[in-house]
């Protein structure tokens, strides 16, 4: 489904990925895992368009989607939750939904707003709340239901675990197994092995804007040399 081929991108003249490469099958939740400053970010905003690429190529199904801008990525079916949210605060939580409609998608699901209530609950009971009365954890389900309502094949999901409650990373868990049994692919930035290993079946492990290691989840695990290299604060 998306294919990421030694892309090289920059902030200005520094200099962050070096030849990266992932790819990502339909249905699959794939980590990207790595410390702070890996370039994990860097490398969901490169797939958006959001971070020019000096070289390489992302491809979409079988569609090179690497110079294209950030708005014709979206529309060609990859949803993107950003870390920082971006939640219209002066909004209510059902006019945030709105905002994110896209038309429906051939062969993917149609979210509407009830579907989603239906998905995060805690939404559902402050629907008519305005975004700046949501706490943390809120507002990252909002995101992400604001993102599910432009009908994606694939999501992006940057930090999902970042600041919020323990039971909250619970619940996100959940919802990103619910989304996968709908057929979507994820592949989400994290720092938190831990919520990677409830959600993920394979994972990509970044350092200083490289690949270091790929595999499953099993593997993974097999590896303590390759966590306490990479992911040990």
């Amino acid at each position: 489904m998306l294919e990421v081929t030694d892309i090289h991108s920059y902030y200005g003249r520094a200099h962050i990925l070096h030849g990266l490469s992932l790819a990502i099958e339909d249905g699959e939740v794939v980590a990207l895992l790595g410390r702070n400053g890996a370039g994990k970010t860097t490398t969901i905003k490169s797939i958006m368009q959001l971070v020019a690429t000096r070289s390489g190529s992302v491809r979409f199904d079988g569609e090179d989607i690497t110079r294209l801008p950030s708005h014709a990525i979206c529309r060609r079916g990859i949803g993107y939750v950003p870390e920082e949210r971006r939640i219209f605060t002066g909004l209510s939580v059902q006019k945030n939904l709105e905002v994110g409609r896209q038309p429906a998608r051939d062969g993917v699901p149609l979210w509407t707003p009830e579907i989603l209530f239906e998905l995060f609950p805690n939404l559902s009971e402050r629907r008519n709340n305005m975004g700046h009365q949501l706490s943390g954890g809120e507002q990252q389900m909002l995101t992400i239901a604001r993102g599910l309502m432009g009908n994606p094949r694939l999501v992006l999901l940057d930090e999902p675990s970042e600041g919020i409650a323990p039971v909250i990373v619970e619940q996100m868990a959940k919802t990103i197994a619910k989304l996968k049994s709908q057929g979507l692919a994820v592949l989400l930035s994290e720092q938190n092995l831990h919520f990677a290993k409830l959600v993920a079946d394979r994972a990509y492990i970044i350092e200083g804007g490289s690949v270091k290691f790929q595999g499953t989840i099993s593997e993974l695990e097999a590896s303590p040399e390759i966590r306490d290299a990479y992911l040990s604060v």
